[in-house]
């Protein structure tokens, strides 16, 4: 009989731990998450102000001189997993301090990086705590959805339009089931052109040619405009795509 009982305690006590351990990591995650750029947006504006500046990036990477290429990737990642730190203005001014491709190559490293960091932060901190707070079956409806052909041609929109926070959909991608590899490569695809586009502006702008600039911004919102009118032709070569990295 006490053995029975020494046995259930075990497992009870067992069954506590876990949860604890569940409930710690959702709030690490939250602490990342909510916690971090909370803070950082009520005690420390100025660290946003200066992320959105372009002479004050400009400055604090040619302190670091020949290292200022492995900080600025630094800086990409760490932008990816603190959300609310804004990244047009670093690419910006990579493409001013670079150029083009070398400055393109820098953030996609960056980009890559830093989501995979997030995607792994996300899958270790959150996925068997979210089954504890919503139950079973809402969280596998909620993956099925998010793991579908859709829910990855609404990862490729959101990562797609200028804006939009696009780091919170990578810890979600991390929570779900999404395999890494094809979240990567549509994530990145997705970043291209908002990338390239930031990283254009800061090459124009640092030979002078504002209004070059200008054009490459308008031109920018005019494809963005063509694809929302070829939506259905696009959405057909996007799940051509998708079925091909599944296989992967």
């Amino acid at each position: 009989m006490n053995k029975g009982m020494d046995q259930q305690e075990k497992e009870q006590y067992t069954k506590s731990v876990k949860r604890i351990s569940l409930i710690l990591k959702l709030a690490a995650l939250a602490v990342i998450i909510v916690g971090v750029p909370l803070y950082i947006f009520i005690f420390h504006h100025e660290i946003l102000e200066d992320a959105s500046n372009l002479r004050n990036i400009e400055h604090w990477l040619l302190q670091y001189r020949g290292k200022s290429a492995l900080v600025y990737i630094g800086a990409q990642i760490l932008q990816i997993i603190i959300c609310v730190i804004p990244g047009q203005a670093l690419q910006v001014a990579a493409g001013y301090l670079y150029g083009f491709w070398l400055a393109y190559g820098l953030s996609m490293i960056g980009a890559l990086l830093g989501s995979a960091i997030v995607f792994y932060i996300a899958q270790f901190l959150g996925h068997d705590a979210m089954h504890i707070l919503f139950g079973e079956r809402k969280v596998m409806e909620m993956l099925d959805k998010l793991n579908s052909k859709r829910g990855m041609l609404a990862v490729f929109v959101i990562f797609l339009i200028p804006g939009i926070p696009k780091d919170l959909c990578t810890y979600a991608a991390g929570i779900s089931k999404m395999k890494l590899k094809p979240f990567l490569i549509i994530s990145l695809i997705a970043r291209s052109p908002g990338m390239m586009c930031s990283i254009a502006i800061g090459r124009q702008i640092m030979h002078g040619n504002y209004h070059s600039a200008i054009i490459i911004a308008v031109i920018v919102v005019i494809l963005f405009i063509i694809g929302i009118i070829f939506r259905e032709k696009v959405f057909k070569l996007f799940d051509a795509v998708y079925d091909k990295l599944i296989q992967m």
